[in-house]
């Protein structure tokens, strides 16, 4: 007699099915729920045997808002691998063990206490069977240990779904499409690889490459310029033919017995009365008697003349201190700043102590002018140069005074010219200020300042001022 299973709907019965499920196996996990307002907000299995952290840090893994909780404290402590309650003294509940169900007020007794800040901890072990509640001011922690859930199986694709991705694929027009696209690529990448150029021989291109430069015409032949040495001698004749000529001209005025020669002596003469004219054109440029000190001063015109004159033999004195020996009918030795006969002091003269030079000289009447400068102050940057750059204007600004003394020959005054420096250590303006002197003097000395060049200013930048004082000797 063959028995029939009948289902039974006993509660509780497991089906086949479920004894079919991997059962979970190892030490029970702890099971929380968060109670806030008498609502479950939150409930957490905690896979891996940890601590469970409570406080107001954000790193609790229970984050709840209280002034006598620590940042994070441990109200679940892992020991080993059992797990003990700790608790303080402002926190409720109850708790059921092995012994009973008990208030937390009642196992403070017989709980272990440990110092916690001003206060104490009770800590109690757990069995995997306890369970209850844990009051924290407004928020109650609902716990037991349960099973550890199973490891979830990674989701799967259905059998069907599977083998239908497989059967759906047109093999014949996948195959025909492969080798149609490896025929193309083929077909262009043979169009540009090297593989099918000829190969080539570096020796005989090399060789070929001799041979077409060999017969190559020859380069022209490079002109070169022919220098023609002219003899010293001639180069000298050249030179003293101007002198020779006008030597030769005043022996043929004099009638001389020879033909085209002079004597030494007329030669020598000649030579003195030259001497002479460079000296009186010196002479001429004073116009207050004293020739040297004009031209040592203003520095405005050569002393190579009077070097000139010096060596000549008509500017050596024969006899007391050294001194020029003009040669005039003034007669004597000349010295500088003397105004006796013959001195330099009267070269330019044309009052008294005779002729000085071959011809009068006329008198210069303007008078000569002094630019002074002064301490040249520089600000908002320092410039390296500034002080002998103002101190080489001088000859300018005594040259623009003096075009304005032949204006105005009692003219006199100061300026003071503020000179902005750029980056490169050129002028962008200069701004005169000052009185006594004309426009056309003012205008020439910022025009002086203007072309100057100083060295560039250290911070990108600087003001030098430059004060001046013209006075009239």
């Amino acid at each position: 007699m063959t028995q029939q299973m009948v289902p039974s709907n006993r509660p509780g019965q497991m089906t086949a099915v479920m004894r079919a499920m991997p059962q979970a196996t190892g030490p029970k996990v702890l099971r929380i729920g968060l109670v806030q307002g008498g609502k479950v907000i939150e409930e957490r299995v905690i896979k891996q045997r940890t601590h469970v952290t409570i406080g107001p840090s954000e790193k609790s893994m229970f984050v709840i808002p209280s002034k006598n909780l620590p940042a994070q404290f441990r109200v679940f402590e892992l020991a080993g691998n059992e797990y003990v309650l700790n608790f303080l003294d402002g926190m409720t509940g109850r708790v059921a063990l092995k012994t009973g169900i008990s208030d937390l007020a009642a196992l403070r007794a017989q709980a272990k206490r440990i110092p916690l800040g001003n206060g104490q901890m009770y800590q109690i072990p757990l069995s995997d069977e306890a369970r209850g509640k844990v009051v924290v001011g407004e928020t109650t922690f609902l716990f037991q240990f349960v099973a550890p859930p199973p490891v979830q199986p990674k989701p799967q694709l259905p059998v069907s779904v599977k083998a239908g991705l497989a059967n759906d694929i047109d093999w014949g027009t996948t195959i025909i499409a492969a080798f149609s696209f490896l025929f193309h690529f083929g077909a262009v990448g043979s169009i540009y690889s090297d593989w099918m150029d000829p190969i080539v021989d570096d020796e005989v291109d090399v060789a070929q490459l001799l041979e077409s430069v060999k017969q190559l015409p020859p380069p022209p032949p490079i002109e070169q310029k022919t220098e023609v040495e002219v003899p010293v001698s001639t180069a000298a004749a050249a030179t003293d033919a101007p002198k020779a000529a006008a030597v030769a001209g005043a022996g043929a005025g004099k009638g001389s017995g020879s033909k085209g020669s002079v004597s030494d002596a007329r030669a020598t003469a000649i030579s003195n009365e030259l001497a002479q004219l460079d000296v009186a054109m010196i002479g001429a440029l004073n116009s207050n008697g004293s020739a040297t000190n004009s031209v040592l001063d203003r520095g405005d015109t050569p002393t190579g003349l009077l070097d000139g004159a010096a060596a000549n033999n008509s500017g050596i004195g024969s006899g007391g201190v050294a001194g020029l020996n003009m040669g005039a009918a003034g007669g004597g030795v000349l010295r500088p700043g003397t105004a006796g006969g013959g001195g330099l002091a009267t070269i330019g003269n044309t009052q008294g102590g005779g002729p000085a030079t071959v011809g009068s000289a006329a008198k210069v009447k303007a008078p000569v002018g002094n630019a002074n400068i002064g301490g040249a102050s520089v600000a908002g940057g320092s410039v390296s140069n500034a002080q002998s750059v103002v101190a080489g204007m001088a000859a300018g600004f005594r040259r623009c005074y003096n075009k304005g003394l032949q204006e105005d020959p009692n003219m006199k005054g100061s300026v003071r010219i503020t000179a902005k420096i750029g980056p490169n250590g050129e002028v962008l303006s200069a701004s005169p200020s000052g009185s006594g002197l004309s426009g056309s003097v003012v205008s020439c000395v910022a025009a002086r300042v203007s072309s100057a060049q100083f060295s560039p200013p250290e911070g990108g930048g600087a003001t030098v001022v430059i004060p001046v004082t013209f006075v009239s000797q």
